[in-house]
């Protein structure tokens, strides 16, 4: 049997996850537990480069935790934990940091996106996120990065880091690639932008059935088929791509072949959609309500994934330091 390749993602603590994070991110990962060796991350540190309120950011990663372990990432098959918990991280961002051009970060399309969206608090966490970006994943040598279309850029610059420091100090990090989700881009119910609950955009996984259909209502579709006897076109239309994601083979045969045909309106197919996506949601709901019964529970998975990634991360940086010339902890002569 080959050697399990290491594979490291992150998903920011963003309160709760919406069903974009899983068909473009959550699900691709669940369907590695048996392949690879999987490493997942709340990044809290990538969170706090935008505003927001200290005092909820706690209950926000418990809430991640919660959705990603009831969504498939099953703590038993994967490691799954939080940024902050491993202080490493931060600090190989700065040893990255000492060997990443200024250029390279200068160019970072979704930098100059944050950067309009934020306009009152354009900081230099903002601009480096890339770089630490690439230290989550080269501290755990990771081979394998799960990547949408818009990280790619970001993945890049993680390879171009990686090969700037070991032509500088010695090979030690692998060049990671990166691996495109298998589904397609996940639109905001508005049918303007990508889905996110700060957009107002998003639906939520953990909500019932009611809300789902209530959400699904108004939500934007092909703006050509103005009345129900006008055909569609499937392939510019979100709820179909939403369909991609939650419906069984069949289901998405019927839909693009009586939306072309006006065979069903608008309204029969967010139906049927609502209708295949609890038989998804519905059981992330169940067990997200019995891991919120026992939060000891979520955070001893949490702490153990910690405990876990802070020991690849000590021996990691212990192989920088050395590389670099530092003398770190436990190291002759140090403090």
């Amino acid at each position: 049997m080959a050697s399990r390749e290491r594979v490291f993602s992150g998903i920011q603590p963003s309160g709760e996850i919406h069903v974009g994070n899983y068909v473009g991110a959550i699900r691709n990962w669940a369907a590695l537990l048996d392949v690879d060796d999987c490493i997942f991350c709340l990044v809290d540190y990538h969170a706090i480069t935008v505003e927001y309120d200290p005092r909820e950011m706690s209950q926000r990663t418990f809430d991640a935790a919660v959705i990603n372990v009831a969504a498939g990432l099953d703590p038993e098959r994967c490691t799954l934990f939080v940024q902050s918990a491993v202080p490493e991280h931060t600090e190989l961002c700065w040893a990255f940091l000492s060997v990443c051009p200024m250029g390279e970060l200068g160019r970072m399309t979704q930098f100059k996106q944050k950067a309009d969206q934020h306009k009152e608090n354009v900081n230099a966490g903002l601009y480096a996120y890339p770089v630490l970006m690439a230290a989550d994943i080269l501290l755990y040598k990771a081979t394998k990065v799960p990547v949408g279309e818009d990280q790619l850029q970001h993945l890049e610059l993680a390879r171009e880091i990686a090969r700037h420091w070991n032509g500088r100090f010695g090979e030690i990090f692998p060049e990671p690639r990166g691996t495109l989700t298998a589904s397609a881009r996940v639109m905001g119910l508005d049918g303007k932008a990508k889905m996110s609950k700060s957009g107002g955009n998003a639906l939520g996984m953990l909500e019932t059935p009611e809300e789902v259909r209530k959400k699904l209502r108004p939500a934007f579709t092909d703006p050509a088929r103005l009345r129900r006897s006008d055909p569609g076109n499937p392939d510019i239309c979100n709820i179909f791509t939403l369909h991609k994601g939650f419906s069984p083979a069949e289901v998405i045969a019927t839909v693009d072949r009586d939306c072309r045909t006006a065979g069903i309106g608008c309204g029969d197919c967010k139906g049927m959609l609502a209708t295949e996506m609890e038989k998804t949601l519905g059981p992330v709901r169940e067990r997200a309500a019995e891991l919120r019964a026992k939060p000891e529970r979520v955070w001893e998975i949490l702490d153990a994934g910690a405990a876990r990634c802070r020991a690849i991360a000590r021996e990691t940086m212990r192989e920088v330091r050395e590389a670099m010339g530092l003398r770190g902890p436990g190291t002759a002569g140090g403090a």
